[in-house]
């Protein structure tokens, strides 16, 4: 494949792949990704580079060693420089194996351009495969604590490894419970992963098995290297979960770990030796501890052969004892924080099930495993059972298995799955910035008011970073896949620049097929979703041109995009002298006539964005869906500072309010949203001056913040009417102080249906408004008290409401959620595709 740069620029960049700290990673990938796939090349990692291990390490020994395969070449991606050397020295004439520094121009290449690649881990974010390539992620070992969307903040944990996953062609499980407890439930593969499930055993089980006259060698070497008469002596390999808290001290917590192992070596007798296993991250720092040196075993042993010489285990929540199994060795378990882990982290099996002694102390334990290990004793009672599901498949032959499957495509010989589909139309929301306004709120009530039973749903988000839009993230429903965009869009920069002008100087759908820009969008779907189809996309934002463009880069599907305001006066908003919105708004108009629904939240706002947006799109494509209410909670989020303007503290705030609506003989006022001029807070400031010259024992509270916040406050106290309307700025709960007053008002001069009017209904407060396009049908029935967009009018309102002629607005939420709920299964397709 011939780039598609002049030869000139050509040169350029071929020349800066040579400083690849100086050039950035998208751009290394760009022009990788312009050389043809060289299909006889295998990369591997293992843990992010730390070497050849796991998985890779044992399917690239198998393959290095078959004369069927010796044409192919092998490339290892190591970060480790020790790591690095070991495998240099062991390969150097084999001129087959390449090593590359992960992260630099060489890795890049490497991933860009080798035909298989073999992960026990994952890619970095900017990776995405490319047609033609195969990938199997093997990951790396069945697991005990919770995974995926299981574990607390499981979703954005899991970010790029769901992204990683998606993008494979193969996953690789040893038994039923990594396919399906792992892969399919806990990272929520099912229905939307396209690749397959490889369920033959783990390959890197098979170096636990090995020639007796080999394992004698090898404890020898061992005993050898550590300084340890192992001869006649029984090995009991101690190797405990590592926790990242730990790293601020590693010293006093290895120091721990060497009481650990000292209590069992007292119970084990001098017979058997223990032996330290350390996590990698730590062995540096493991080793420069005199009470651990003699015990701890060399990082650059593979695990699996560790396993395959030890007489016994002892571990506490690590993956290792599932291989272990396969030994018929004993297995303890060393649990002194059983209790606080399970609370924190989780796992799916009870400790006290688990096929061994548990204990919280170290001599118990090695009381325990002694008896174990005595002559004629019988395994411990729950040992078969595990063995059975966790590792039917160890037979010594599971990287020939895998082999067969992912070089020589033998699928229909193999067990080889896909991922269980349930028929559930697959949809897809992108919720936009998950920031405090009323887009989220929509949002997220939407969301989960869905049945999830009756569709697979997944919501598409930027990576939450604050506090505020994690919040906002973590009140979705956890049975909603949640996907984040991690990492940016690959390519040269001079080529998104070129993107960027086009999209905004042209007609952005013609210029992507025009210029050659499809190919970026096409990668950037692929990157974030792999193959991952779906049925029905939506972008529920429907303010963002990138957004926008990138929905109509999913696969075949129907595609709906949100209006949720009087689109084209939104589009002509002036705040502070500027049309922020002009542009952006027009590239997401003209990208309109490419979505199959436009989604208004009103009747009244169908009709007029259908009027006035005729120009790009057909009338028949303009179509209704109201907002629904928070069915957990009628203390729905605000309309706040789109601009990312936090909630002031409760501490500072609600002292001042409490003190205010505390005062006796007072009837309040209260209006929610961004303080921007569509709100039009000044005429709602003016109108209460008019009507407290006449009404003194009346306040205003206005609650939100936002652009004009200041010019507001100067309108307050000009007018001279401190003390009588308060700002609050925004609240996190408004809805406390929507309950103790009197009466809502909006003085919008153009709305969608706030979702403001939906919570003063659900409260029973009366509701006086101005008469925006879309007020009349924003609620079901009569239940607001509209008036013309002039102050005298909606001052006249106000003093309507005190005088009781305004009655309190209502809402059946049962009866409006489930017509709602109708609306939405209305623009789902019928017929979910069967890919």
């Amino acid at each position: 494949m011939r780039s598609p740069l002049p030869p000139a620029v050509t040169r350029v960049i071929r020349s800066a792949l040579t400083r690849a700290k100086r050039v950035p990673t998208s751009e290394l990938i760009a022009w990788s990704r312009s050389r043809p796939i060289r299909h006889r090349t295998v990369l591997y990692e293992s843990f992010a580079g730390n070497g050849a291990l796991c998985n890779p390490e044992a399917i690239f020994r198998a393959l290095i060693a078959d004369p069927e395969f010796a044409d192919l070449t092998h490339i290892w991606a190591i970060s480790d420089a020790d790591a690095a050397a070991a495998l240099h020295a062991e390969f150097a004439g084999d001129q087959r194996v390449e090593i590359v520094s992960r992260g630099s121009g060489a890795y890049w290449r490497a991933v860009s351009t080798a035909g298989y690649l073999i992960n026990n881990a994952t890619f970095p974010t900017a990776f995405s495969k490319r047609v033609g390539q195969v990938y199997l992620n093997t990951w790396h070992g069945t697991p005990l604590k919770l995974m995926g969307f299981d574990m607390p903040g499981g979703a954005r944990e899991s970010a790029n490894t769901l992204r990683n996953l998606l993008n494979a062609d193969y996953l690789l499980a040893a038994n039923p419970f990594m396919a399906e407890t792992m892969y399919e439930d806990a990272y929520q593969l099912r229905n939307v992963y396209r690749g397959a499930i490889i369920e033959e055993g783990y390959p890197r089980i098979d170096r636990q098995r090995m020639p007796e006259a080999e394992r004698v060698a090898r404890i020898a070497d061992l005993g050898s290297r550590l300084g340890i008469d192992l001869a006649g002596r029984r090995i009991v390999l101690f190797a405990p979960t590592w926790r990242g808290s730990s790293f601020q001290a590693p010293d006093a917590d290895l120091a721990h770990l060497a009481d650990q192992a000292a209590g069992l070596q007292r119970q084990l007798g001098d017979d058997v030796v223990v032996l330290l296993k350390t996590h990698q991250v730590v062995h540096r720092a493991a080793s420069g501890i005199p009470a651990l040196r003699r015990l701890l075993v060399p990082n650059t042993t593979p695990t699996n052969v560790l396993l395959g010489l030890a007489d016994a285990l002892v571990t506490d929540y690590s993956s290792i004892f599932f291989d272990y199994l396969a030994t018929d060795r004993p297995i303890g378990f060393l649990v002194p924080d059983g209790d606080a882990y399970g609370a924190e982290r989780g796992t799916y099996m009870p400790l006290d099930e688990l096929p061994g002694p548990v204990h919280t102390d170290p001599e118990a334990l090695g009381r325990d495993l002694a008896a174990l290990l005595g002559p004629g004793a019988p395994a411990h009672p729950r040992y078969a059972d595990w063995a059975r599901r966790f590792v039917p498949h160890e037979d010594g032959e599971a990287t020939s298995r895998v082999i067969d499957v992912v070089f020589r495509g033998r699928t229909a010989e193999r067990r080889v799955r896909q991922v269980r589909r349930d028929g559930r139309p697959r949809l897809l929301f992108y919720l936009g910035g998950m920031r405090l306004n009323g887009i989220t709120t929509a949002a997220v009530n939407l969301l989960n008011s869905l049945d999830t039973e009756k569709y697979d749903v997944t919501a598409l988000m930027a990576f939450p970073r604050g506090a505020t839009t994690t919040h906002n993230q973590s009140r979705l429903d956890p049975g909603i896949r949640q996907v984040f965009r991690v990492g940016g869009m690959n390519g040269l920069k001079a080529r998104q620049i070129m993107r960027r002008v086009a999209d905004v100087s042209t007609d952005p759908l013609r210029a992507h097929r025009r210029l050659g820009h499809r190919t970026l969008w096409r990668d950037e779907w692929t990157r974030i979703f792999g193959s991952a189809k779906f049925d029905w996309v939506a972008d529920f934002s429907g303010y963002s041109p990138f957004w926008a463009h990138l929905m109509l880069h999913s696969p075949r599907a129907v595609r709906a995009i949100w209006l949720h305001n009087e689109m084209a006066a939104d589009r002509d908003r002036t705040v502070n002298g500027k049309q922020p919105f002009r542009r952006s708004l027009g590239r997401v108009f003209a990208m309109y006539r490419a979505y199959d629904q436009l989604v208004s939240v009103s009747p009244a706002l169908t009709d007029l964005n259908r009027a006035e947006l005729a120009e790009y799109a057909p009338g028949d494509r303009f179509v209704t869906l109201r907002n629904l209410p928070d069915i957990v909670s009628a203390a729905a989020l605000d309309e706040r500072d789109e601009e990312g303007e936090e909630p002031e503290e409760d501490a500072v705030l609600g002292e001042t309010l409490d003190a205010v609506l505390a005062v006796p003989g007072i009837r309040r006022f209260v209006t929610v949203g961004r303080l921007s001029t569509e709100k039009n807070h000044a005429r709602l400031i003016r109108a209460f001056a008019l009507l407290s010259a006449t009404e003194p024992d009346t306040q205003l509270l206005i609650v939100g913040g936002g652009p004009l916040r200041r010019d507001l406050e100067q309108q307050v106290r000009d007018a001279g009417l401190t003390g009588r309307v308060i700002l609050t700025g925004p609240l996190r709960d408004p809805a406390s102080v929507m309950r103790r007053c009197d009466c809502f008002v909006l003085s919008s001069d153009y709305e969608g249906q706030p979702m403001v009017l939906i919570e003063a209904a659900q409260l029973g407060l009366p509701i006086v408004s101005t008469a925006f396009g879309s007020a009349r049908g924003a609620l079901p029935g009569d239940d607001m008290h509209i008036v013309d967009r002039e102050d005298t009018a909606l001052a006249a309102g106000m003093a309507d409401f005190l005088a009781g002629r305004v009655a309190p607005a209502s809402l059946d939420v049962a009866a409006y959620t489930a017509e709602v709920l109708a609306q939405f299964d209305a623009l789902i397709p019928r017929t979910p595709g069967a890919s």
